[in-house]
């Protein structure tokens, strides 16, 4: 059996009974959708743990509120506010770059466009699909290594990269689960469907699932 749209809806249902919590950026966007917040702590959560990118958020954003504040601090303080992020002196630099440019090119602003959110360095399309959906509630499907994995080992869709994942979704998955799908499969990701020895014999869609590429579990 393979997951396609004759039972995605059964799927995905059963998956929202199943899968309990929420990533880290979620929660933070449930709180004030706050654009900057959902923005920095996507950029600090790559290659890092959620909850480490929790403490070293709300360290960070007990100091600065806005672009502005980041181009304030020094660069060494900003360093020592987001360890031990993953390649926390890169980010930090990254974070730099970005204030500049919102506060030259945006007026401190963070734009709701995936496109424009595009053209700020440093922002790859997991991180602008985020800020679109969380921050300002628009359509966008991010395709983490979670999604692109899990939706692979479904048969739903067949690609080589999360970049042609989010094509391939946007053409087929229904637009009702565009928003949901990343924090859905990323807590399932890390619970039940993992990268390796996942455990299939006690997951709740079992039964639809071919495992494709699944070797041990």
């Amino acid at each position: 059996m393979t997951i396609d749209n004759s039972n995605i809806d059964t799927v995905i249902s059963l998956l929202e009974k199943e899968v309990k919590g929420e990533a880290y950026v979620t929660r933070i966007s449930k709180k004030d959708r706050d654009p900057f917040k959902v923005l920095v702590s996507t950029v600090l959560s790559a290659r890092t743990k959620d909850e480490v990118t929790e403490k070293a958020s709300e360290r960070l954003f007990s100091e600065v509120k806005k672009p502005e504040d980041i181009l304030n601090v020094s660069l060494r303080k900003l360093e020592n506010l987001i360890y031990p992020v993953g390649f926390y002196k890169v980010k930090a630099r990254r974070l730099k770059e970005l204030s500049k440019r919102l506060v030259e090119e945006y007026n401190g602003r963070i734009p709701s466009n995936l496109d424009e959110l595009l053209k700020l360095p440093g922002v790859g399309r997991k991180t602008a699909n985020l800020v679109v959906t969380l921050a300002f509630n628009k359509y966008g499907i991010c395709v983490d290594t979670h999604v692109h994995r899990i939706v692979n080992r479904w048969g739903y869709v067949k690609t080589k990269t999360p970049a042609e994942t989010e094509v391939a979704l946007r053409k087929k998955l229904p637009k009702k689960y565009w928003k949901k799908i990343n924090n859905l499969l990323v807590v399932f990701g890390k619970v039940t469907c993992k990268p390796t020895k996942p455990t299939c014999n006690e997951c709740i869609i079992g039964k639809y699932c071919p495992r494709i590429g699944v070797k041990t579990y």
